[in-house]
């Protein structure tokens, strides 16, 4: 089977090209430098440009796979959760394109893409399903941040989220604080290598709650506060580097604590991450060394995947078509239209309930 997939949730226009279970092209263009000068992404500005690409770039992907419209058998986009306007864009393309051609068609959830992204390997990238076992698997990004208990193919429940801000978010955040450029995740990742995180202990928001939901809107205000005592010190860089480890430990430690607490009390052996947060250096060190200490395999996204791509909704899309499962909601409907706030437990073929606060 050879299926075409866009993924335009946010700021990422990608469009991938799947055949098999093998990734055969992936192009992502990026339009951080258009929000770079705005400290976020603009969601209207995030449509326009995705309007202007998403042609040249699935054109792109079909030349580098080698493939031609005419040998599809299936197109998929992104149906959310994402920015609305910019979900539009991808999803009725993708519509159009599978209808004109007379294809199936298939909308795939965002984050359960992530969800399987650190099942996507090598070189060429390509998923082997027979390698796939239960997990507690991590979602982290900009916009989310998921805990999920994967118990069989297809079969998730949500054991917690965000509150309020997710990692990314909090990274974000902080980074313009310091007057770092956005996106600011990238950049406290580097400067914490440098930096000592112990000189400045800041809060591990609901560490220690008996839940596994999140919360990183304390710890961004606690940094403010802080600042705000210290601001004859924001030029030195050895300043602003002791903060971005101190801010990243407090990030890291909440996030991999509650993943290894969760695969205990549900006696999971592996954990996996995936999302853009999760080509955190220091995230990804520090559940190496947990998992590796707690006898507990680790399994991530590689670095290509991290970020919003169109070769995970490929391959999700794929398996789905050729499993024929959750096609209810997704296969060949073409009067449905994106759903930028679809919660993830949808997606599951059991009914599942988010774990009480």
């Amino acid at each position: 089977m050879i299926v075409l997939a866009i993924e335009t949730s946010c700021d990422e226009t990608s469009c991938a090209v799947v055949h098999n279970g093998r990734v055969l092209s992936n192009v992502v263009s990026s339009q951080i430098a258009l929000h770079q000068e705005y400290g976020g992404v603009v969601p209207e500005l995030a449509a326009r440009e995705h309007l202007g690409r998403i042609v040249p770039i699935c054109e792109s992907a079909l030349c580098q796979a080698d493939v031609e419209l005419g040998d599809l058998d299936a197109v998929a986009a992104t149906r959310g959760p994402g920015l609305p306007n910019a979900l539009q864009v991808g999803f009725h393309t993708a519509q159009s394109l599978a209808f004109s051609l007379r294809k199936k068609f298939i909308g795939i959830h965002h984050h359960e893409a992530h969800l399987y992204s650190p099942w996507i390997q090598g070189d060429p990238l390509h998923v082997n399903w027979t390698e796939w076992r239960p997990s507690v698997s991590l979602i982290v990004s900009g916009g989310h941040t998921l805990l999920v208990r994967c118990t069989k193919e297809g079969k998730h429940e949500i054991l917690g989220a965000t509150v309020d801000d997710a990692a990314g978010e909090c990274f974000d955040k902080v980074a313009k604080l310091l007057g770092l450029p956005y996106p600011g995740g990238p950049w406290i990742d580097r400067l914490a290598a440098d930096g000592n995180p112990k000189s400045r202990r800041f809060p591990r928001p609901m560490l220690n709650d008996p839940n596994y939901n999140f919360s990183f809107s304390g710890l961004k205000t606690s940094v403010r506060y802080y600042l705000e005592s210290q601001s004859n010190r924001l030029k030195e860089r050895q300043f602003i580097c002791d903060m971005c480890a101190g801010v990243q430990a407090a990030i890291v430690e909440t996030l991999v604590t509650k993943s290894i607490r969760a695969a205990r009390e549900y006696q999971m052996s592996l954990i996996t991450l995936s999302g853009g947060v999760g080509a955190n250096q220091g995230l990804r060190s520090e559940f190496h060394k947990q998992c590796s200490e707690n006898q507990i395999d680790f399994r991530v996204a590689p670095n290509s995947l991290s970020g919003d791509n169109a070769a995970m909704v490929g391959v999700l899309a794929e398996r789905r078509l050729q499993k024929k499962t959750n096609l209810k909601h997704e296969a060949d409907l073409w009067d449905q239209d994106p759903r930028p706030s679809w919660p993830l437990s949808e997606m599951s073929q059991q009914t599942v309930q988010m774990r009480a606060q």
